[in-house]
């Protein structure tokens, strides 16, 4: 009778364990994705981190140097993902990345920093946008 205990536990566990796996390899698979191409009525074709979080743009940015800092940097949080990662539906040469002044390095597209919106809560949200909720001014969702 124990042998049969032994048998089902280790069945238990070996199927517990395969379960992890495949959630780990989701979870990977999700970060692994660094940015992909998204669309909204009224947004167009836009960018997202690999979890569907869309990212934006500040008009007063020059390329590879960001004019947001201090506490614009509280509404507006620093996106980065290493360039050579994979990007669903982008050129991969198109993205880049530099170091700012305050030491966080930061990912650009076409030499535009990315950065996130606080008001962004869930994917698919794009509150930073002109004619959305909150939006800023000289701010957008990132356009493909």
């Amino acid at each position: 009778m124990k042998r049969n205990y032994d048998k089902k536990l280790t069945k238990v566990a070996l199927a517990a364990f395969l379960i992890y796996l495949i959630f780990a390899g989701i979870v990977m698979a999700e970060d692994v994705i660094g940015v992909q191409v998204k669309k909204k009525l009224g947004v167009g074709n836009y960018l997202a981190d690999g979890k569907g979080m869309t990212l934006y743009t500040y008009s007063k940015d020059k390329p590879g140097k960001s004019a947001c800092t201090g506490e614009c940097l509280t509404q507006w949080p620093v996106f980065y993902v290493k360039p050579e990662l994979v990007v669903e539906g982008c050129e991969q040469s198109d993205f880049g990345s530099f170091v700012r002044e305050d030491g966080i390095e930061q990912t650009t597209y076409k030499g535009n920093p990315l950065y996130y919106s606080a008001k962004d809560k869930e994917p698919g949200q794009t509150k930073g946008h002109p004619g959305e909720e909150e939006a800023g001014k000289g701010w957008g969702a990132a356009q493909k």
